[in-house]
């Protein structure tokens, strides 16, 4: 197992690592999970999630400058920024991140729910059709700990 901490983000290599090699806190420390306790964070929570379904980005806005000491020019991050990012992007990181997206693309297609018709009547029919959302917006926090994990679980789509 191998450890590479880069200050926000540590790389864990476990590539060649049996499960049965290591013991349950062995596991646990090579693998650190953020404990919270969901009811403690939920009088904070709720009235942030309330501001942004009544006012929208503007609400996003200005929780993210308070969160974050930032208020960005726009709200879509602009097509330069990306790909300059892209390019400093260290390609061991990027392999690592097109590995993930891919498994998340696997899971999200596979738990796709199939479209469903009801017929009430003749010629009298409901249908459930689930259909991705072709854009969104994200905020993801950076906390305590940066997890690129949520970032692929809530952006890819199949």
């Amino acid at each position: 197992m191998d450890r590479v901490n880069t200050g926000l983000m540590a790389r864990i290599d476990l590539r060649g690592t049996q499960q049965s090699d290591l013991s349950k806190a062995e596991l646990r420390a090579a693998l650190p999970r953020g404990g919270v306790d969901v009811e403690a964070v939920l009088p904070r929570v709720r009235p942030i999630v309330e501001a942004v379904a009544e006012r929208g980005a503007a609400a996003a806005l200005e929780f993210g400058e308070s969160f974050d000491r930032i208020r960005p020019a726009t709200i879509r991050v602009p097509d330069a920024a990306l790909e300059r990012a892209l390019a400093e992007l260290d390609p061991a990181v990027r392999a690592a991140l097109e590995v993930a997206i891919s498994r998340a693309r696997a899971v999200h297609s596979d738990q796709r729910r199939t479209d469903t018709t009801t017929t009430l009547a003749p010629g009298a029919t409901v249908t459930e059709r689930w259909i991705p959302v072709e854009r969104v917006g994200l905020y993801v926090p950076g906390g305590n700990a940066v997890y690129p994990s949520s970032v692929v679980v809530v952006s890819v789509r199949r």
